[in-house]
């Protein structure tokens, strides 16, 4: 038996099945862990969705920004934006069990000695404590009140932790370091309008996982999102963006041994946001 945690898809079926058949993937024998972001900007966010779905209790998912964008538009909370490439999936006669089941995906895994989330944790947030919050944020999504949180979830305020936060704007700073973080000023504010590479950022402005006294460090952290960074791996950390839907690579880390498995992905369309 083997783990695989798998960067972001975005609709890049084609190339998930050469990688898993790289790996020799049996779903009876074999966890595949998925950093989020399995639609939207590739050809096929259709048959990446119902292939997951498909695998059961063989794959664990996290929810990325492009998912719930995804049931933002189609509970018609917000416009299909112009390289949205999600039209497929809103036509499907599966469509309801689909964003179901979306909608019932975690934030965050947290298993062993690693933590599964797409975009990153704020340094005040041990993983406990960040688990914890995921769940506040996935109750709301699973409640029958969820369109009320969709409607107020956007937005980049607060920009930073603060306990004694409340209500959606709570839930907003979870979401957002959860789904959308990269990089902080230094006294730990998220700057979410930065998607470069870490090089290209101001003065001041650190990655999520270098910020002084992430409590976090205890854990392997296992995420996606930031596909100019690339793959990143270290300890603490498991970066595994490499940019498939970019025409770069789909990337797979074996947790056990943390062997590195990657294949080439043909050019896709789209921006990154």
């Amino acid at each position: 038996m083997a783990t695989y945690a798998i960067g972001d898809l975005q609709g890049c079926f084609e190339p998930l099945e050469r990688l898993l058949r790289s790996i020799d993937f049996d779903p009876a024998r074999d966890r595949l862990w998925f950093v989020g972001d399995l639609v939207n900007r590739g050809p096929d966010s259709l048959r990446c969705l119902r292939f997951v779905r498909g695998l059961g209790e063989a794959a664990v998912t996290v929810l990325g920004n492009h998912d719930l964008h995804l049931l933002c538009v189609a509970e018609g909370i917000e416009r299909a934006r112009k390289r949205d490439t999600l039209d497929e999936v809103l036509a499907a006669s599966d469509r309801t069990e689909l964003i179901a089941w979306i909608r019932r995906l975690p934030l965050m895994h947290v298993e062993g000695a690693f933590a599964l989330v797409h975009a990153g944790l704020l340094p005040e947030w041990t993983v406990g404590k960040a688990r914890a919050l995921a769940a506040e944020v996935e109750a709301e999504l699973r409640a029958p009140r969820y369109r009320a949180f969709l409607e107020r979830m956007y937005g980049d305020e607060p920009d930073r932790w603060d306990d004694r936060l409340g209500g959606v704007e709570r839930l907003r700073v979870i979401v957002n370091a959860m789904t959308r973080l990269r990089v902080c000023e230094a006294g730990g504010a998220m700057v979410l309008r930065f998607k470069g590479e870490p090089g290209e950022a101001s003065d001041g402005w650190i990655p999520w996982f270098d910020m002084p006294g992430r409590r976090s460090r205890d854990h392997t952290i296992i995420c996606g999102h930031w596909s100019a960074l690339g793959v990143c791996t270290r300890q603490d950390l498991l970066s595994l963006d490499s940019g498939c839907v970019w025409g770069r690579g789909l990337t797979a880390v074996r947790l056990e041994d943390r062997a590195l498995f990657q294949v080439h992905c043909p050019p896709g369309s789209g921006q990154e946001d």
